[in-house]
């Protein structure tokens, strides 16, 4: 997958990660960019092509869809995080997680599949986390929405195969984007994150750990659980 000349769409493209990720594949040569968002007054890059779509909202999918029928990389980058836990959490938040990096995910991934294909099969690049691998208290519905896109990336990746749409995991430790304003962690550059997703994508990668934390985390998932969660061992 070549990043110049293609045609590429962003979804949540207004800001953060997003926005870096149109940036980036206009300076890398793309031929068009979709960027993407749900209100798109808020797109204020420079070289882009503007569409609202709302990953929430199954008819902005479509017309996207439509309007975008030459696209041949999606990059699946929008999201929300309402700092919810699954068990005292407002109920309508924590469906609000899963409507958008599940439900949303795979609405949009399912409008544009034919469009992949139809133009060769293209690449799709999930946004995901490390929090899709480990559940951090005060996050829960968050954590629980990623590791069901995470699980998506990997079904989608099995399907899509035959039509030579390769699927892309990206999992980051946290970055400095207004998601994680009030985050007190060492944080990534959101522009060296989506320059190691692009590198990902050109060298055909169907994962891209873009930080120590993730790589760290990996390995630790074959240890055993309390490893992972000390607060739990020996209640």
């Amino acid at each position: 997958m070549k990043i110049a000349n293609s045609v590429a769409l962003v979804t949540g493209a207004n800001r953060g990660i997003g926005r870096h990720f149109a940036r980036q594949l206009l300076d890398r040569g793309a031929a068009k960019v979709y960027a993407t968002a749900r209100n798109p007054d808020l797109v204020d890059l420079p070289g882009v092509e503007v569409l609202r779509l709302d990953v929430t909202d199954p008819a902005t999918v479509s017309a996207a869809a439509t309007a975008a029928a030459d696209v041949t990389l999606l990059v699946n980058n929008a999201g929300v995080i309402t700092g919810q836990n699954l068990v005292t959490g407002d109920p309508a938040a924590i469906r609000l997680e899963m409507d958008t990096h599940f439900y949303g995910t795979l609405d949009v991934i399912r409008a544009f599949a034919p469009v992949l294909a139809a133009n060769g099969g293209g690449a799709i690049l999930n946004v995901l986390s490390s929090l899709s691998w480990v559940a951090y208290d005060g996050a829960t519905a968050y954590c629980a929405a990623k590791a069901a896109q995470w699980s998506l990336t990997n079904g989608i990746r099995v399907e899509l195969a035959a039509q030579g749409t390769l699927v892309t995991g990206l999992l980051m430790g946290p970055t400095d984007t207004d998601m994680t304003a009030g985050v007190d962690l060492p944080k990534n550059d959101p522009a060296d994150v989506v320059r190691a997703a692009l590198d990902g994508i050109e060298a055909d990668r169907i994962e891209v750990l873009a930080d120590q934390v993730v790589v760290d985390l990996k390995a630790a998932l074959s240890a055993d659980l309390g490893t992972l969660y000390p607060q739990v061992v020996g209640i």
